[in-house]
């Protein structure tokens, strides 16, 4: 549905400049072609669309199962770039998927949290995307995302929120087993939230906010 696409982007664009003042810090670290893992905290719905229209890439989302079931939500959220995982699980539908996203040359963006935060701070990364990101080899875009969670209720439309994308350097999973281990898969999910938590203000950091970046 490539028409859908480009007319969801402009809608979408448009309702975030109208009602949000938001702003991208780091675009040039984005690469403008190649396979990309992005990597972002997640404190609202509004940021995968977010990341969907103002990232200088077209961007395929892994997004819960759950968003699929009603009809005309599901249409939406594959009309927008997004293919369904199942949360609490290994999916290897949805693993083999993202590695051919991947293996195609796009940009496949992922919430390593695996849910939003409630409170706003960073919470324990999930395994996956360290995985996704050692079996494809494609290079990790950090992302720390900000002001979302004030989306919320009605009247934060009359307040136009401040939303802040800080968008860091990409870089390279450090060298790993054939087979990791799940420590060492731990040790690899954290390198990556240390990376999120680097872009984000000391109290949205959470469990990464006292931990030293290697």
């Amino acid at each position: 549905m490539p028409w859908f696409y480009y007319v969801a982007v402009v809608l979408v664009r448009g309702l975030f400049k109208l009602l949000t003042r938001c702003r991208v810090n780091g675009g040039e670290n984005i690469p403008p072609r190649g396979p990309l893992l992005i990597v972002a905290n997640h404190l609202n719905l509004a940021d995968p669309p977010l990341l969907g229209v103002r990232l200088k890439r077209r961007v395929i989302f892994m997004a819960k199962k759950e968003l699929f079931r009603p009809r005309l939500g599901g249409y939406f959220v594959r009309g927008f770039g997004a293919f369904p995982v199942q949360r609490g699980q290994l999916d290897r539908q949805a693993m083999r998927q993202a590695y051919r996203v991947l293996a195609e040359g796009r940009a496949l963006a992922m919430f390593p949290e695996g849910t939003r935060s409630l409170t706003g701070k960073l919470q324990p990364g999930l395994p996956g995307s360290a995985l996704v990101a050692l079996r494809s080899g494609a290079p990790i875009l950090p992302v720390g995302i900000f002001g979302t969670e004030k989306i919320k209720g009605v009247a934060w439309i009359w307040h136009r929120p401040r939303i802040t994308v800080n968008v860091g350097p990409s870089f390279h999973l450090p060298p790993a087993s054939r087979r990791p281990t799940r420590a060492e898969l731990n040790g690899l999910t954290d390198f990556i939230m240390r990376r999120i938590a680097e872009l984000l203000p000391a109290e949205y950091r959470g469990d990464y906010g006292d931990k030293e970046s290697r």
